[in-house]
Parts: structure tokens; C-alpha cells; sequence
């Protein structure tokens, strides 16, 4: 799976009024004055710290119009939009909308969407809507549907073959990238960027980052920082350097040759330090 997360709004704003401050109680003032039923929401107005969510129609396109195009070059099957749109109907619910809505605009002879077989089915019947979707899934086009962001979290673990790329929020893809980690031993080995795809700008980053603590311990795996490095070979065009970096992980942890993280999940395993398993997978490219 490869998941598309907004890395400029939602909570990653940090947009947020301490409580007890005076710009909360600035905040809360203007709020109450303008807004009084919602104000009214708050159940303990004044010890609560208090956040802003922001999520644009620009921010969200721009996302999901790279998620779609990623998937399209990569012959994905699909990409999910995952949202907790049910509650938060005019931020995360928009940015479903917003997907669905660009999917169609931009991409009509590329993709199907969930969105058109609902209408399908309202008007001819639930029988055209099948024979729609399978028409679509025979051309080749990539299927755009949504899903509800908790129930989600547990569909990737028990039910993985269902999704392919996915397309969210800030936080959702927060929590989604490190369950998905676990899968595969975890936050070690998930790579990371950040990519403009507007600018051509991007930053490749190993997704638990510095990880203080051990600095000079010549013991994590530095399998997160290679793999990120090899989305930016693969993003730069050298593909077949890219593709021997997938190539030498495999046959090094096929081998059983880890460090201590996925020593202690496999069986058989020898154990080596991080300069070690370089050496390891130096050997096998």
C-alpha cells in the first residue's frame, strides 16, 4: 500500500490556544460573540485548550490529483479516499467530496468512482451499477471509493488486498503509515517524503526520524533511510538503481541477516549491528 497524506492542514497546521492563555481567552471571547450555539458545543469552555482544523479545497485536490496521477503511472487498481467525513462533515467530509469531484473532472477516462455507481443505482438499478463498475475494472481504470478513517485502521490489517493506494488527511495518515509499518516490522523500515508534485520540490526522510537516543549505538535498522532513498532514485528516474536497492533488501532480509528489530520477530535469525547489515546488503546489490 501507498498512502497519500496532506502534510500542510489539518492538525499539522498547529493552530491551537493553550488553556488559561490569553489568546485562548481571546479566542473563546470572539467565538462566543459570533457564534454563540456552537460556542455552546463546548462543554467546559473555560479549561479547554482549543484547535483549528483547517482543510481547503486547494490543499485537498493537489493531494489527491498526485495520488491519482501516482497511481495511473503505476498501474495501481485503485485509490481510497479515507476520511471521518460522518462527523467532521465540513472539513474531512469535504475533502472526501472534493476527491470524488476532481476524480471526475480531471480524470473521466481514467477513473471510476464509487460516487458514479451510486448514481447508476439510483437510476437504472443496482444490476447497471455492477455492470458498469466490471466494465470499468476491464478497461483498466482505476476505481475511487472511499472509507471511514477508524474503521479503515482495522480493514488494512485484516483485510489488506482490499486497498492499494490511499489518499488522506494529516493525522489519519499519521496513524494509518504506522499501522501499516507494523506489518512489515515496523516504523524501521517505512520510508518516507515529501513531495510537491506542482514544484517538482522533495525532501526523502526516514518516517520515525532522528531517533536520538540511539545515536552512535550502531544498532537501528537503517532500513527506513535506504528505502527512502530509493523513492528518491525512483523519483529521480533511476529506476534500475532503485530497483537493485528493493532487490539487495529483499535477498539481505530474505537471508535472514537483520538487526535487532526483526531479529526478535524471525525465527533463525542472525542478529547484526546497523554498519553490519550495510555491509549486507552492499554485498547483495
Amino acid at each position: 500500500m501507498v498512502i497519500f497524506r496532506e502534510n500542510t492542514e489539518d492538525i499539522y497546521a498547529g493552530i491551537e490556544f493553550e488553556q488559561g492563555t490569553e489568546d485562548n481567552k481571546k479566542f473563546l471571547e470572539l467565538f462566543k460573540a459570533n457564534f454563540p450555539k456552537a460556542y455552546a458545543k463546548i462543554r467546559f469552555p473555560n479549561t479547554s485548550g482549543i484547535g483549528i482544523k483547517p482543510v481547503s479545497s486547494e490543499g485537498t485536490e493537489r493531494l489527491f490529483r498526485a495520488a491519482v496521477e501516482y497511481a495511473i503511472a503505476n498501474k495501481r487498481k485503485s485509490v481510497t479516499i479515507v476520511h471521518k467525513g460522518n462527523i467532521q462533515k465540513f472539513t474531512e467530509g469535504a475533502f472526501r467530496n472534493w476527491s470524488y469531484a476532481l476524480a471526475e473532472r480531471e480524470f473521466p477516462g481514467q477513473t471510476y468512482g464509487w460516487e458514479q455507481w451510486e448514481r447508476t443505482k439510483a437510476a437504472e438499478g443496482e444490476k447497471a451499477a455492477n455492470a458498469e463498475m466490471d466494465a470499468a475494472k476491464k478497461a483498466g481504470k482505476i476505481i475511487i471509493k472511499d472509507a471511514i478513517a477508524d474503521i479503515t485502521l482495522q480493514q488494512v490489517l485484516t483485510r489488506p488486498d482490499e486497498f492499494d493506494v490511499l489518499a488522506t488527511c494529516n493525522l489519519n495518515g499519521d496513524y494509518l503509515s504506522d499501522a501499516l509499518a507494523a506489518q512489515v516490522g515496523g516504523i524501521g523500515i517505512a520510508p518516507g517524503a515529501n513531495i510537491n508534485y506542482v514544484t517538482g520540490h522533495a525532501v526523502f526522510e526516514a518516517t520515525h526520524g532522528t531517533a536520538p537516543k540511539y545515536a552512535n549505538l550502531d544498532k537501528v535498522n537503517p532500513g527506513s533511510v535506504i528505502l527512502s532513498g530509493e523513492m528518491m532514485l525512483r523519483y529521480m528516474g533511476w529506476t534500475e538503481a532503485a530497483d537493485a536497492v528493493i532487490t539487495a533488501m529483499d535477498r539481505t532480509i530474505g537471508q535472514k541477516t537483520v538487526t535487532y528489530d526483526f531479529a526478535r520477530l524471525m525465527e533463525g535469525a542472525t542478529e547484526v549491528k546497523c554498519s553490519e547489515f550495510g555491509d549486507a546488503l552492499i554485498r547483495n546489490l
